[in-house]
């Protein structure tokens, strides 16, 4: 008997042609190299765990029976219901009245991108960007195979309606409005209230990624694109805006949890796709994550906020003491990103690999952030792993690299 050897690449569906290896997650493996100073991964710093505490809300959990006994079980799929209250709270607090029955758990946001995505988009369909835009999110929607309408290089504006319009069909807009990775720029008061009557013009469903929020370290709060939309369309039902949230820049990116919270008619469509996906997220780490949040959170997050903001001071002034002319970079109020614009005609990919040979520094090229049309000559600089002598020497070996390219 003759065994055929399957031909997989002929027998995957079409839309994994559209599916491609993260430049990021590669990049991470650079981190295994001690001689490599990295700005790539832009993950939260391991010292700012509240380790003692994830570690006395597994003790506690497992210790007592009961609560071990459904710890270690199966669970409903909308997500452990006294965390799902307590964020309901919270995003009430801040401005985003709902409760829990708008609150679905996700295993990070990343898979509530997926979700989202399997959800709203059928094959065609415009997804409106930012230009840069995060990765992450377009490989939650190219499996989908939309179509990609990148805003305007100068954003947001009361006379983008016209310049979209018949490009956006079935649309779904796709946002990160504070700190955005990777530019670490935020969206103005002014480009929010300017998107959500875009929004309504184009009859578009609004995903507002709101992972970054929480670690502004300068400047003043902006209103979410919920909070806007609740406001003017009178409730949490009424909303066509989506806000994604996560505890993974916060809390911990390994115990994998998010959420999305909208109206509930979203809500009970997206439970049916989890049931599909997953089932739910890990119990024991819900219940954990609810634990680590319920006391001591706003003091943990001040001192997430802190570190940050020193770190993204050091980048600033490292960058501007360095550099040589022609470079120009962002000014993040928060977040974990600095997005470095190169002379024209430099390529980032090109400089990273003379930067990984010659001075052993790595980053992001800009080229995998960009829907439509790539830009080459840009890079992102995460700051949140490196300390600031670190983030001063590396900086000056990248500045270097740059200088002897121009």
């Amino acid at each position: 008997m003759t065994i055929t050897t399957p031909d997989w690449a002929a027998r995957f569906s079409e839309r994994m042609a559209r599916v491609r290896a993260s430049e990021i997650r590669e990049l991470l493996k650079l981190l295994d190299q001690p001689d490599i100073l990295s700005f790539a991964g832009g993950i939260p710093h391991p010292d700012l765990f509240p380790t003692e505490a994830i570690q006395a809300g597994y003790e506690a959990i497992l210790a007592d029976p009961a609560q071990a006994a459904q710890a270690l079980q199966y669970s409903v799929s909308e997500g452990y219901r006294p965390l799902r209250d307590w964020i309901a709270a919270r995003m009430t607090r801040d401005g985003m009245p709902c409760n829990a029955g708008n609150i679905m758990l996700t295993a990070g946001s990343q898979q509530a991108l997926d979700l989202l995505g399997k959800l709203f988009l059928t094959r065609g369909d415009t997804v409106m960007v930012a230009r840069p835009t995060y990765l992450g999110a377009l490989q939650a929607f190219n499996g989908y195979e939309p179509k990609y309408l990148d805003l305007p290089e100068n954003g947001l504006s009361q006379g983008l309606v016209a310049t979209v319009r018949e490009r956006a069909i079935g649309a779904l807009g796709y946002f990160v409005p504070d700190f955005a990775n990777p530019t670490g720029l935020s969206l103005t008061l002014a480009e929010r209230e300017t998107l959500l009557p875009l929004a309504d013009d184009l009859d578009m469903t609004l995903i507002e990624d709101a992972a970054y929020r929480e670690l502004r370290f300068r400047g003043e709060a902006l209103p979410t694109l919920l909070s806007l939309d609740i406001a003017r369309s009178g409730g949490i039902e009424q909303v066509r805006t989506l806000f994604c949230g996560t505890f993974s820049k916060t809390l911990s990116p390994a115990l994998r949890i998010g959420w999305v919270c909208g109206p509930q008619a979203v809500i009970e469509k997206l439970v049916l796709l989890k049931q599909g996906a997953d089932l739910h997220v890990s119990t024991i780490n819900q219940m954990v994550a609810h634990r680590a949040v319920a006391e001591g959170y706003d003091q943990h997050l001040g001192r997430l906020r802190a570190a940050y903001g020193t770190k993204a001071r050091t980048i600033l002034t490292a960058l501007e003491r360095h550099m040589p002319a022609g470079v120009t970079w962002s000014e993040p109020q928060g977040g974990m990103f600095v997005w470095v614009s190169l002379p024209e005609g430099m390529d980032g990919k090109v400089v990273l690999e003379r930067a990984l040979a010659e001075e052993r520094v790595a980053f992001v090229p800009g080229e995998p952030f960009f829907a439509e049309v790539a830009t080459a000559n840009a890079l992102r600089l995460s700051y949140s792993l490196p300390d600031t002598d670190q983030i001063e020497d590396g900086v000056a070996r990248l500045a270097r690299l740059i200088g002897r390219m121009t």
